[in-house]
């Protein structure tokens, strides 16, 4: 097993909840890099337990509240469902404690910037866990990008497509702001929105269409977008969440060339980049199965330790929020709302 840094405290982390998404997000990338998981508390005293006992977290406590105000607890990850994102993290912010927000980070785009002025004034460490461009997989998108290895930038497509989950699945409930953009679209946007710096800035949304949920009214199955950004090219994407199969590929699209990760989102499932190049053989390289939650939690300890920056950040996340906002109105749908 690896530790945290030589010479460096390994945070002590406490847990909201007990999401099965937990066990591959924080409690495998801690146990890989050395750093606590010291309370976990849930709705039910024994799913906490049982939780506890299974990934070996060392305290249960009888709320999340007593999780966020333990002296022991210095940071705090918050995969509750999306409706209640933001209440929980502006606690957490509020008490002085390190964020590590499950995506999305808030229901809504007003939610987010309360909590993002709750993070502001706290002083304290923020990361919104879009975790995959934290992995060497994007970086190396990036970096060929920016070196001009496919020319100017001309189009960018990163759709997330998955089959459906059960119909009583959290992800389909309006209460809980479930929704395809919710859970999968945001990722699109996520990695739309930063390519921009290659395509003269922010991408400026043109187009959206959505299609209902059967049975869940105001509930996504499907919402596609549409993209310009300031250099003249131009971006799609958006999620589907009843599709036969999983198409997860990002493909950038330039004068010269393009790339294409066949799943640039779970990199840990598939690293492979395919760089082509006008006139030359495409080249694959693999840029490793290492988590991309492993590479977000170092990162995170890295910016509460060292004060080093992060990809996913406060205006990463109100950026984000307000483009999902704004994608859900183009396609004649309402923005999720918060848990009342």
């Amino acid at each position: 097993m690896s530790t945290s840094a030589e010479g460096t405290e390994p945070l002590r982390i406490g847990v909201l909840g007990a999401a099965r998404i937990t066990a591959l997000s924080l409690v495998e990338p801690a146990r890989l890099t050395g750093h606590r998981l010291v309370a976990v508390a849930a709705r039910s005293p024994e799913r906490a337990a049982a939780f506890a006992a299974e990934h070996g977290i060392e305290r249960v406590l009888d709320s999340y509240r007593a999780v966020i105000e333990d002296p022991e607890v210095e940071a705090v990850y918050n995969p509750l469902p999306n409706a209640h994102h933001g209440h929980w993290n502006l606690a957490v912010a509020t008490a002085g404690k390190h964020v590590l927000a499950e995506k999305p980070a808030a229901a809504n785009a007003d939610e987010m910037h309360a909590v993002a002025e709750a993070v502001r004034a706290a002083g304290v460490v923020w990361l919104e866990g879009f975790h995959y461009p934290y992995h060497p997989l994007f970086l190396r998108v990036r970096q060929i990008i920016a070196s001009g290895g496919i020319g100017e930038v001309r189009h960018v497509d990163a759709p997330l497509w998955m089959p459906s989950p059960p119909d009583d699945d959290p992800r389909w409930s309006a209460d809980l702001a479930g929704g395809s953009t919710m859970d999968l679209g945001c990722y699109s946007i996520s990695c739309l929105r930063p390519l921009g710096e290659y395509a003269g800035g922010e991408p400026t949304l043109v187009d959206a269409s959505a299609t209902e949920r059967d049975g869940h009214p105001g509930v996504d199955e499907r919402l596609a977008l549409e993209v310009e950004y300031p250099s003249g090219a131009t971006g799609s994407g958006g999620s589907d969440m009843a599709y036969e199969g999983r198409n997860f590929q990002l493909t950038v699209t330039g004068s010269r060339g393009s790339i294409e990760c066949p799943m640039f989102a779970v990199p840990s499932e598939d690293d492979t980049l395919v760089w082509r190049r006008t006139g030359s053989d495409a080249v694959v390289e693999h840029l490793g199965r290492r988590t991309s939650y492993t590479y977000q939690l170092e990162a995170f300890a890295a910016a509460v330790r060292e004060g080093s920056p992060v990809v996913t950040d406060l205006d990463f996340s109100v950026a984000t929020m307000t483009m999902i906002d704004r994608a859900y109105r183009l396609a004649g749908m309402e923005p999720r709302r918060a848990a009342s």
